[in-house]
């Protein structure tokens, strides 16, 4: 599972790093949440490159309602290539999420702790995913996109069963444009060594939180709780006068 996902680099430097036209609409994002816009990479016409501003929630071409993409976030790898959602967009239309890294939660319901992951020496990474092109009853186009999920690895069986598929970056081109049968070897658990993992505050517990705050801890939050102070005894002066 991926539900949300953090990318602390704008336009320009997605541009450098993916060799993709400069987008002025791409910003730090620091708690990317499902059916909000984020960018995206894809195959133009022509079969280059080319980055868009997507709503994360897959909705088929063929569905009736765009509240389906709440539903669809996440596909998983096994069945990908099956699933009437997946499968058209599986066999044209991959696509990579570029991302900082990504956030799971662990623990008891009303005590659940905050995990931000990433990958050392690695400031951007790239999942892999699929994208659609739906229209409204009025003709309206919304293009979405899903993250594709597999296994956990190792380092994340302790937090979930599942983590998103991170591409390789001499595989991205590989994963957008070769066959689906080729496309599908590039899935993958992400190897233990290069993850790592911290604590990171509660606020992130709010889809509607937007800061980069969301990669700290909150002292106040994490802070150890110390005992009360009880309360002072009144003075008593009835022996005062014997004293002098």
């Amino acid at each position: 599972m991926c539900s949300r996902y953090f990318l602390d680099a704008d336009g320009n430097i997605i541009a450098y790093t993916f060799r993709v036209p400069v987008r002025d609409r791409i910003r730090r994002r620091f708690n990317i949440a499902p059916t909000q816009e984020a960018p995206v990479i894809r195959p133009d016409s022509n079969g280059e490159r080319d980055v868009a501003m997507l709503r994360w929630g897959l909705v088929p071409f063929w569905a009736k309602d765009l509240a389906i993409g709440n539903k669809l976030i996440n596909a998983r790898c096994e069945t990908v290539a099956e699933k009437p959602a997946f499968r058209a967009a599986f066999k044209s239309r991959r696509c990579v999420i570029p991302a900082s890294g990504f956030f799971e939660w662990t623990g008891e319901p009303r005590h659940r702790v905050r995990h931000a992951i990433t990958v050392e020496d690695r400031p951007l990474i790239t999942f892999a995913g699929l994208w659609e092109s739906w229209k409204d009853a009025g003709g309206q186009v919304v293009e979405t996109y899903t993250i594709i999920t597999t296994s956990a690895n190792r380092f994340m069986s302790s937090m979930h069963d599942r983590m998103p598929a991170i591409i390789e970056p001499a595989d991205i081109d590989a994963w957008m444009t070769g066959t689906p049968e080729d496309a599908w070897k590039l899935i993958a658990p992400y190897a233990d060594e290069p993850m790592r993992e911290r604590e990171v505050t509660r606020a992130l517990n709010s889809s509607t939180f937007e800061s980069d705050d969301a990669l700290t801890l909150d002292p106040k939050a994490f802070e150890p709780q110390r005992p009360p102070i009880p309360p002072r005894k009144p003075r008593d002066d009835s022996g005062q006068e014997s004293l002098f």
